[in-house]
């Protein structure tokens, strides 16, 4: 005849060797991610193949398209890149100007090198000049993947686009849409990026690729005059897209 306490020391045996079975299984398999775990949005990328290439200024210079001719917008794009570690880098801004006074024009393209370009978060932007200006009928129906998504300032922050307050998508480019300068006579850079009188026009484009005109990144429309306020009122803040060289 069995014991009375035969049946809860049996019990309390099971138990106990359950509780072990799972502490020990706890022990063997690292603890998995919950299923609504998503990755940070703002980390920014520490992948050395993929350093830093690409952003906007989280900035302007501040005195409208007067940026102090390309050697001041490249001083610009230089000085914020190292503000966040990648200095050693050639930084260029990407800018055409036009002919004047025996001077040749310059293309934005031929300024930035050939690529790839990486963002602040390890997105590849365009993984060589072609793919970026789109040159080849592929790429052109592609496009390259500048956007919303991928267009940080060197701080990894997002830039307010169309439909944020303020508005300041329009990104100073003063080129065509395939990256070269205008040739038509008519000024699209407010002088070579040196003045910030309230007349004048600077062509811009969308980083956003939506609002007014059309939604090319590079190439989307005129702005309003050359000052500050008037860039302002036409949709932007003096920002600048800034590409490494090297």
């Amino acid at each position: 005849m069995r014991h009375p306490n035969y049946r809860g020391a049996s019990m309390t045996c099971i138990a106990l060797a359950a509780s072990l079975l799972v502490t020990y299984a706890g022990a063997q398999t690292p603890a998995q991610p919950t299923a609504n775990a998503r990755p940070d949005p703002t980390a920014r990328s520490t992948d050395p193949a993929k350093p830093l290439g690409f952003f906007i200024t989280s900035e302007g210079v501040g005195d409208g398209a007067n940026l102090g001719g390309l050697a001041g917008a490249d001083a610009h794009c230089q000085k914020l890149a190292a503000s966040v570690g990648a200095g050693s880098r050639v930084w260029r801004a990407y800018l055409s100007t036009q002919a004047t006074d025996g001077a040749p024009a310059v293309n934005a393209r031929d300024r930035i090198g050939q690529g790839p370009w990486y963002n602040t978060r390890g997105a590849l932007v365009a993984k060589d000049l072609a793919q970026l200006q789109g040159d080849t009928l592929e790429y052109a129906r592609l496009g390259n993947n500048i956007s919303r998504a991928t267009a940080f300032t060197e701080k990894n922050e997002a830039v307010k686009g169309f439909g944020d307050k303020p508005n300041e998508h329009d990104i100073l480019t003063g080129s065509q849409p395939d990256g070269k300068a205008f040739a038509d006579g008519a000024d699209h850079t407010c002088k070579n990026y040196t003045s910030n009188a309230a007349d004048g026009t600077v062509q811009l484009g969308h980083f956003d690729r939506t609002g007014g005109g059309n939604t090319s990144w590079n190439s989307a429309h005129p702005s309003r005059g050359c000052g500050q306020a008037n860039l302002v009122s036409t949709g932007g803040a003096g920002l600048l897209y800034c590409f490494a060289t090297n």
